[in-house]
This record gives structure tokens, sequence and C-alpha cells, in this order.
């Protein structure tokens, strides 16, 4: 399944929630320095919907803070908890 985020980098905690422009939002503390925000993004939307680290890729977006992102699980468990992440 694919996910459309927001990240924000250089937050004062990592939180996953929300939206901005119908992309979830996924704040690092991270800077955008090396790819750090966008390792950290992708760790921190891999534990915020329950998968293995892993199993959540950067398709697009890597000098943006607009990514895409794929997440290889059960479509309906993901839906299910980025609808809540949403909220």
């Amino acid at each position: 399944m694919r996910v459309a985020i927001r990240v924000r980098p250089g937050a004062s905690r990592t939180a996953v929630g929300g939206t901005h422009a119908d992309r979830l939002v996924v704040a690092v503390s991270a800077r955008a320095v090396d790819g750090a925000a966008t390792q950290a993004a992708l760790e921190a939307l891999a534990k915020a919907l329950g998968v293995r680290p892993r199993q959540v890729r950067l398709v697009s977006g890597a000098t943006s803070r607009d990514k895409l992102v794929e997440v290889d699980a059960d479509e309906t468990e993901i839906a299910g908890r980025l609808a809540e992440l949403r909220g």
C-alpha cells in the first residue's frame, strides 16, 4: 500500500498524526541533513503502523518534505491504522 506523507524535520519530538494537504504528517527531531530526517520518518511511520522498518520503503521524494512510501503489509490493517493516525 502506498502512503503519502509530509515530513516535519527538526521537531521537538517524534510524532505521527494529523494531516497536511491530505498527507499524513510525520514530525521527527532529526534535521534534514544527508537523509537523516527521511530515515527517521520511515522508522517513525513503521513504528506507528506496527510493522518492521524494512516493510516501509521510500518510493519518491528523497529531498522533499512530501514523500510517497510503500508499506508491505496487510492493506486492511494499514488502512485502519492510517485512519486512526489521521484523526
